[in-house]
């Protein structure tokens, strides 16, 4: 059975209250995917989970770079944006197998443009309007992601 979270959030404060709340039960490695149409907030979401994890600085949207390293806590963290991406197999080029590792916490937005060369989510995060705020659901796809979506 799939463990599943859902909440409604009024505004981009509540998401980054969220995120934070997310980040303290985080355990590497792990992938988590980001869906939603643009604007919906996944990449508010990362900037909250990558700055409660410790990152002072910004934390830009990856479109154009497609990935964004963080090294943080011992562990590195990859903010991935495909939204751009043009061929699944460019993936490939950049190397995408050397992003996954033991501690490592993999955010990916987008992540339906790398079909069949990402590994699969532990966690997926479908994020959608509601009114002027948001709905987010959380759904296990791996043990560890049922372990932290119980935690929530």
């Amino acid at each position: 059975m799939t463990e599943v979270y859902k909440c409604e959030l009024a505004d981009e404060e509540q998401t980054l209250a969220l995120a934070k709340k997310f980040s303290s039960v985080l355990r590497a490695p792990l992938v988590v995917y980001l869906k939603g149409e643009l604007g919906a907030g996944k990449t508010a979401f990362c900037r909250g989970v990558i700055q409660s994890l410790g990152h002072e600085g910004a934390v830009k949207s990856p479109t154009y770079t497609l990935v964004e390293p963080y090294q943080l806590q011992g562990w590195r963290i990859h903010h991935f944006d495909l939204y751009r991406l043009a061929d699944p197999e460019e993936l490939e080029y950049m190397g995408i197998r050397d992003y996954f590792a033991e501690d490592t916490l993999n955010f990916i937005e987008w992540p339906d443009k790398g079909f069949g060369w990402l590994p699969g989510a532990d966690i997926e995060v479908q994020i959608e309007y509601a009114g002027n705020g948001r709905k987010m659901t959380f759904s296990a796809r791996t043990e560890a992601g049922k372990k932290i979506i119980r935690t929530l």
